[in-house]
């Protein structure tokens, strides 16, 4: 008896905890320029950073095209607002150096749409 109320009581637990969460998705669109000159084939990431255990989560990536231009969107689910970043992997003005230099954007909380579908 006793292990069959702690299951119930658990199974309760959890299923308050998955209807908690809730969908959020983000996007960012825009163009990016090596000085004067579009910066095109540039890797971009849409992140959402969690702290503690939880793993971040990758939401979307991209290069930029021929202009520099791109656009990113997605989402997940979570119990707190999200937390999302943009991420650029660029070699703009590094000469020789091996390897792409790493760029991180925080972006604007509201930015943020509940649901599945980025609408801002």
């Amino acid at each position: 008896k006793f292990e069959m109320r702690s299951l119930t009581v658990l199974a309760v637990a959890l299923l308050g905890v998955t209807l908690a969460m809730r969908d959020q998705s983000i996007g960012v669109k825009g163009r990016l320029l090596c000085g004067e000159k579009p910066a095109a084939n540039v890797r971009v990431k849409l992140w959402e950073e969690d702290s503690g255990p939880d793993p971040d989560d990758l939401l979307d990536q991209g290069y930029t095209d021929s202009n520099g231009e791109f656009s990113l969107k997605g989402g997940t689910a979570e119990l707190t607002p999200i937390d999302p970043v943009f991420k650029v992997y660029h070699d703009c003005d590094d000469g020789i150096k091996p390897g792409s230099r790493k760029v991180k954007f925080s972006l604007p909380k509201s930015y943020i749409t509940q649901g599945k579908e980025a609408k801002k």
